[in-house]
């Protein structure tokens, strides 16, 4: 092979500014397209994750109502579902724990609100998510989620 040759041979093995240009623009154009739907689902799965912690920590609530005749107070919160209470009333047939794991935060990592009694169930329990905001209320990614609706 010829000087000639090599040279020639050394030169194909790389890609031109032009093409590594274009392969860019390409990429780019196909994350702005898909960016915004793939980031729209993210919320969408956090407010989905938020409803099943906040049914599995309803369910958890029931049972301690179910041998104590009553749910734990706001001041007892929910660590009464892994620990017994030590703040009055004290449950009179404390079976728990409740809950094997931790109590969790939210999707987006703040603690879950628990009333009891609840000002929308004063029979009962308000426990909500503030979602995105950490503020009452909101529309959205914001919006609260909530264990009655």
């Amino acid at each position: 092979m010829t000087s000639h040759d090599k040279l020639r041979a050394a030169g194909r093995g790389g890609f031109t500014l032009i093409e590594v240009m274009v392969v860019i623009a390409v990429i780019a154009m196909l994350a702005a397209l898909v960016g915004p739907n793939v980031f729209r689902n993210v919320g969408t799965a956090r407010d989905a994750a938020a409803r099943s912690q906040i049914e599995l920590l309803g369910a958890a609530l029931d049972s301690y109502r179910l041998d104590n005749g009553r749910y734990p107070t706001s001041a007892q919160g929910l660590e009464t579902l892994r620990t017994a209470p030590t703040i009055q009333p004290l449950p009179n047939n404390w079976q728990g724990p409740y809950l094997r794991k931790e109590i969790p935060l939210d999707p987006w990592r703040n603690p879950y609100v628990f009333l009891s009694p609840g000002e929308v169930n004063p029979k009962g329990y308000d426990l909500l998510s503030l979602g995105a905001d950490g503020v009452l209320g909101g529309e959205g990614e914001d919006g609260d989620v909530v264990s009655w609706e």
